[in-house]
């Protein structure tokens, strides 16, 4: 009988679009410091809904999670909502955003901008 595994959850995860993306964002603006801000707000149709900044400061309770070259901010209210989420860049004929691919969410709508868990 093995002994009992830790689990330590992925805090978020960065698609290698929304990095590349981020790093175009910092050399457009000259700013190596700048950051991807992601939080959660209540609102949207689902109950919840994912915003999205750019950020060069960062609170003292903020969490960093760095992919290399770009950085994500999250705030702890937020953070509980997007452990194992992946933040991803898309571009298409409605235009380019960033979206999350978020396993916590039992229902979204259909612009993937709000959720519900």
């Amino acid at each position: 009988m093995s002994g009992a595994e830790a689990f330590v959850p992925t805090p978020l995860l960065l698609s290698d679009s929304a990095r590349k993306r981020i790093k175009a964002l910092m050399a457009e603006e000259s700013n190596p410091a700048l950051k991807l801000r992601v939080y959660v707000t209540g609102g949207g149709c689902s109950g919840f809904q994912y915003g999205f900044d750019f950020a060069d400061s960062v609170a003292e309770d903020d969490t960093l999670i760095e992919f290399g070259d770009a950085t994500l901010v999250v705030d702890p209210l937020s953070y509980q909502y997007l452990v194992g989420s992946t933040v991803d860049y898309e571009e298409g004929l409605a235009g380019a955003r960033f979206r999350i691919q978020n396993p916590n969410a039992t229902t979204t709508c259909g612009c993937g901008a709000s959720f519900m868990v």
